[in-house]
Parts: structure tokens; sequence; C-alpha cells
């Protein structure tokens, strides 16, 4: 059923999407471990961008992303994977580069994969990054949501969490956004390395409580809810059954009544049986009502990193096309479910593939 989305048509706008966040350089070793690897390999990735990717490769969007990065060959490398990704640059700001990264460097993240009993394991080396130093006023937003236009934008909690100022960045964004009557989305993706030094928790729900009122579409999971907004319910587990399921209805319940500007809210729903074996699904609230992906039950995983990344963009997708719940959980469900099975931070999967699941398409060989 339609939701209460007001989005602008696609002629009017330059961009159906734009991602504000970091992109950094992740370094995989495949199946050995970061403290023993001779070789990696490299991919990019970043919360918030890995949506604008998703959005453009698998699902054919002109989307954009505005970040940072030292103007050395490092950074021009991240530039290059963006454009293979399809991904338009223009708004990328680019930081003299000083000899050595004191001042402005591009973010590294190392991340085993898992398997079976070893979880996958994230070691960021992102301080000082140049994305973590924008400040207001140095994105002309104005030109980009009133001028150019923009159908939906999206950011998250890692940027948010970056310094005090990319948190202000995030602000002078929405605001922007509101204005011009851009949807905007965001993820909570609490991370609890990233707080740690900065105040922790209390800090996460000052800043991400001050970035919620210009929020239409809001995504989390029950952990985000709790560490991130402060709603709490009985129940809680890091692995969601149907018991913590009405729970988590709950807290959606709590969050819209606190917010009422949220139109959507939604989340994968993830029982972990194993690094490489999950349960997969994802549930919607929109319009007073929930809307729920079917479950795919022991689900084979090779990379699980960006599943929930992947989920947003054919949530957004679902939404862009349709302004529909029920397909745009459907899609953003099939879409995180594929892009668990490839290597990488982002999606390799394709419309086709992500349709095919959706409707009951199975894992036999196509020739």
């Amino acid at each position: 059923m339609p939701v209460p989305l007001k989005i602008k048509r696609a002629g009017t706008c330059a961009f159906d999407q734009l991602s504000l966040g970091e992109v950094m350089l992740r370094f995989d070793p495949g199946e050995g471990r970061v403290r023993t690897a001779r070789e990696f390999k490299v991919w990019e990735g970043g919360g918030e961008y890995n949506v604008a990717r998703g959005l453009r490769r698998c699902f054919g969007q002109r989307t954009a992303v505005v970040t940072a990065f030292p103007d050395n060959d490092v950074g021009r490398l991240a530039e290059d994977f963006i454009l293979q990704g399809g991904v338009d640059t223009r708004f990328i700001q680019w930081v003299p580069f000083d000899g050595i990264g004191r001042s402005a460097r591009v973010g590294l993240n190392f991340t085993e994969r898992g398997f079976g009993v070893r979880g996958a394991v994230g070691i960021s080396d992102r301080a000082n990054s140049a994305a973590s130093q924008m400040k207001p006023g140095q994105v002309d937003w104005e030109h980009i949501f009133g001028k150019l236009g923009v159908r939906w934008f999206h950011t998250g909690g890692i940027f948010a969490a970056l310094s005090e100022t990319t948190a202000q960045v995030i602000l002078e964004a929405v605001k922007s956004a509101k204005r011009h009557g851009t949807v905007v989305s965001y993820d909570l993706n609490y991370r609890p390395s990233l707080w740690k030094s900065i105040g922790g928790q209390k800090k996460a729900r000052e800043v991400n409580r001050a970035i919620a009122p210009f929020v239409d579409v809001m995504l989390g999971n029950e952990e985000d809810f709790t560490a991130c907004l402060g709603f709490e319910v009985e129940g809680q587990d890091e692995n969601l059954s149907h018991v913590e399921v009405t729970a988590f209805k709950k807290m959606i319940r709590q969050a819209v009544k606190a917010f009422p500007n949220f139109k959507v809210v939604a989340t994968t729903l993830r029982t972990v049986k194993s690094a490489s074996v999950n349960d997969w699904g994802a549930i919607a609230w929109a319009a007073g009502k929930f809307f729920q992906a079917v479950t795919r039950d022991e689900l084979w995983i090779l990379d699980r990193v960006g599943g929930g990344d992947s989920f947003a963009s054919g949530l957004i997708y679902g939404f862009l096309q349709f302004n529909d719940a029920q397909k745009a959980v459907d899609y953003g469900a099939a879409h995180g479910a594929l892009a668990m099975t490839t290597p990488g931070d982002t999606s390799m999967a394709s419309l086709a593939e992500v349709e095919a699941l959706i409707g009951g398409g199975s894992a036999r060989v196509q020739r």
C-alpha cells in the first residue's frame, strides 16, 4: 500500500539519491586473518556510501556522494573505486596533502569475514581522516537541494560519530534537505568503538536525538534504538526471535510517538547461528501498520559486512519506484541477502536477481 512519503518526481531533480558519509579503503585478508596476512584485497566502503552505490549499480538510480579525501594518490584510489561504482563524485571535498597524512588522510578498515564459530572482525584505522574533519559551511547544500534537486538524502550515525563537526554537518544538511522537500533517511548504525572515546552512549543519544526530528525514514535495530535514542523494552536480545519482534514493535511505537516526523521505521531481523549461517528477514512500520519480508532461514553468508546497507538501498528503491512499504521491505531484504553472498562491503547483485529472489527463485545454476 502507498505510504505518506512525498517524493519528488525524477524529472524535477538531478539526483535520485545523495549520501553523506566517510568512504574508507577496506583491506580484506580473504579467508585468512588480519594478524597473519601477507596480502590483502582492497575494496571501498562506508555505511552511507554503500547505500548510494547499491542504488546506482543494482537499481540504476542517479546517485552521488558527499565526502572528503586528501588530494594524493590514496585519495585518488578511493575516488577511482567510487567512479567504478557509477556514483557521481562532483561533491567530493579535496583537502591538501601535507606529505605524511598528519592533517588529513584516507580512513582504513581491516575486516575479516569470519567463518563458522569465528565471527567477523573489523579493525578501523581512521583517526584524522579528511571526512572526519568536514565542517559546516564547506558544502553548498542550498545549491545541491535547492537548485540541482535531490529526491532522497541518506546519512547516518557512523558519520555523526566521527567528530563534533561531522554531526554539525549532518544537521546543516538535513535542515536544508527538509526546506527543499527532499526525503531524509538516517541509519542509526551504533558502533560502540566510535563513541567510547567521545562520551559513549550518553553522547550518542545527545547527537542522534538532535538529528532525529529532521528524519523521515529511520533505520536501525533494537540496539541502535536503545543506544542512540534511549528507547528500551523488555525481552531485548541481540538475536531477534518471534518474541523479540513483538518487543521491537513496542519500541517502534515508542519512537514514532516521541518523533511523529518518522513516516517510516525499518530494520533487518537477524538471528546469528554462526558467522556463516544466519536467519535473515526485515520489518518496516509505515502509515500505522507493520510490513514484514519473508524470513530466509539458515541463509548462507560469504561476507556479512554491508548487508544492512544493501537492505537500506533496496528499501529506498522500493519507495522511490513504487512508494509502497511492502515492496520496499521485500526489495530491501532480498538485496541485503544477495549482498552477503559476495565479498566486499558493496553489492554485486543485479535488479533481475533481486526480483527473482523476491519471486521465490532458487539457487539452481543458470545457463
